[in-house]
């Protein structure tokens, strides 16, 4: 049934419970470190048929109910001025953060099809190659996480600069959200239009907030990226991680599958989101390093708490990550299939 993944996001019967897994493209398989080996991921993204070529890696590879498009969400900031680099052995790194109210202000918002055009023309070269045998799903980082990236200049711990201004300066925190919500929301709508048939919203980096904070300053601003992107008609999951401690909040804001974390157990998760939402999760992916029998159980776990309902869309509480065996990434996707054949 090759829209399993679409028929479960709107909660409608499936055959069995589809699979993929964030990150599914990537380092821990051999075919996309050999590409690495003479490509940045910067030059990857950029150039629509290696893009499309890692997208296909993991569909060629598993037994998986969903693409996911090669892309990064920080991108979409360079389109906005600022200055992006992967460095090896630190990740990315912005190079001219904002540093000041008049740093967000003079951000530019050039159209997401002129900024962002080559990972919309790898959409529509992806949607080619899989021929209508497996959906695809485009993405984006969330106003928030983007803001902290933006903000900080790359990874952090403890969101320093970024919370600082949200409490210094909240008329100058909005601005910000407010502008990325809108990009945020017309770049997936444009990845619907070049032929995503699912869009996913990232909150990495949300589990920083505590309730209020979240209310205050994101729930808004990510509802109005959410909203732009459910305008398009198509399935929107919202996903985030360490937002066990306002999950309702979360889900208030949108989409129509909520992702999880491992965090949180997937039954209660599903009882305070609403079970008249789908709901995507969330294996840990340090179990995939353990020994096969423990994989397995875990899974199984996840199953149990889903019981069967409408609209559980297997995946882990976030991406796969370098190192994971690829043999049970394989037996995971075809275990979950198994374990849920509806006869």
């Amino acid at each position: 049934m090759w829209d399993r993944f679409l028929r479960a996001c709107r909660r409608e019967p499936v055959d069995r419970t589809p699979v993929w897994f964030m990150r599914q493209a990537g380092r821990y398989m051999a075919e996309y470190r050999a590409l690495r080996e003479h490509h940045g991921i910067l030059d990857i993204i950029k150039t629509p048929e290696l893009a499309v070529a890692v997208t296909l890696q993991p569909i060629q590879a598993f037994e998986l109910d969903a693409a996911i498009i090669f892309a990064d969400i920080l991108t979409l900031l360079e389109g906005m001025g600022l200055e992006l680099e992967f460095v090896r052995g630190e990740g990315p790194i912005i190079h001219n953060p904002l540093d000041s109210a008049r740093d967000i202000d003079a951000l530019v918002d050039p159209p997401v099809e002129e900024s962002l055009g080559y990972t919309l023309e790898a959409i529509r070269l992806t949607r080619a190659a899989l021929d209508g045998r497996t959906p695809l799903i485009g993405f984006s980082g969330a106003p928030f996480t983007l803001a902290c990236y933006a903000i900080e200049g790359g990874s952090s711990r403890n969101y320093i600069q970024a919370k600082s201004l949200m409490h210094t300066d909240p008329a100058a925190w909005h601005r910000l959200m407010a502008r990325l919500a809108e990009r945020v929301g017309r770049y997936l709508a444009a990845q619907v239009a070049a032929g995503a048939q699912a869009v996913q919203m990232f909150d990495s980096w949300v589990g920083a907030l505590g309730p209020a904070e979240y209310r205050e300053f994101v729930l808004p601003h990510s509802r109005r990226a959410l909203a732009l992107a459910a305008a398009t008609g198509v399935p929107v999951i919202h996903f985030g991680t360490g937002t066990a401690g306002f999950l309702p909040d979360f889900a208030a804001a949108g989409g129509d599958v909520v992702g999880v974390d491992w965090r949180v157990d997937l039954g209660d998760a599903w009882t305070r989101i609403g079970t008249d939402r789908a709901i995507q999760g969330n294996l840990d992916p340090v179990v995939l390093f353990g020994p096969w029998r423990a994989v397995r159980h875990a899974a199984d776990a996840v199953l149990a708490r889903a019981e069967g309902r409408p609209g559980h869309v297997f995946n882990l509480g976030h991406g796969i990550l370098p190192g994971t065996p690829v043999d049970h990434v394989r037996r995971l996707a075809e275990h979950v299939h198994a374990a849920t054949a509806r006869r």
